[in-house]
């Protein structure tokens, strides 16, 4: 995962060029949300934050090499959110935890993109591989020992805890899909209460 080092570490230039891929970051997720991961254009990327294709190349190969550095921008940002509910909070940490995954499916728009990168990536082996290693680091960043260390998962050991942490991923997009596809048929108040049911239930305190 791409980690930075503290502005203050950085010198002039790298602080310059340490500005250019965060505007080119968050320019690219406005205009993969407002057009899609495959119509959106580089230029289009280049242009919304303020630079050229050329300022676009000296910090990314492509535009997948772009939204993979845009995933993981994503995904530390939830980290240090989740981290810092979490911290010195054991009590409430199972709630924290709930509250996290739930507030996750409010974010539609980036869970949808997400999901339309993987069908592409399903659809571009080249780039199949890179993706689904992309999303390992990302799962390990998000230490998953929070759960074991509140001891939520399950009693039965290490293999069903990883087991209730996919099916929690699973569920999530999943709903988050179908909702989108018919909101008749599965609403949002619908898609809430079974996310929150399902974390209840896999994540049962061995005591309970």
């Amino acid at each position: 995962m791409y980690i930075i080092a503290p502005v203050a570490d950085l010198n002039k230039h790298q602080q310059k060029t340490e500005a250019t891929r965060q505007k080119l970051l968050a320019a690219a997720l406005r205009v993969f949300s407002r057009d899609g991961f495959e119509r959106s254009r580089l230029e289009d990327i280049a242009a919304e934050a303020g630079h050229t294709r050329g300022a676009f190349y000296a910090n990314f190969a492509s535009k997948e090499d772009l939204f993979i550095a845009l995933l993981e921008d994503q995904a530390a940002k939830r980290v240090a959110k989740i981290s810092k509910e979490l911290k010195g909070n054991a009590e409430g940490g199972r709630e924290a935890i709930k509250k996290y995954y739930l507030g996750r499916a409010k974010d539609s728009q980036w869970n949808l993109l997400t999901l339309e990168f993987k069908l592409y990536a399903l659809r571009h082996r080249e780039h199949r591989a890179r993706f689904a290693a992309a999303h390992r680091r990302i799962r390990a960043s998000f230490h998953l020992e929070m759960m074991n260390s509140f001891h939520y998962a399950s009693p039965f050991g290490e293999k069903a805890l990883q087991h209730a942490k996919i099916l929690l991923e699973v569920l999530l997009s999943g709903l988050l899909l179908e909702h989108a596809y018919d909101p008749k048929r599965i609403s949002s108040e619908e898609v809430n209460d079974l996310l929150g049911s399902m974390f209840d239930m896999v994540t049962a305190q061995s005591g309970d």
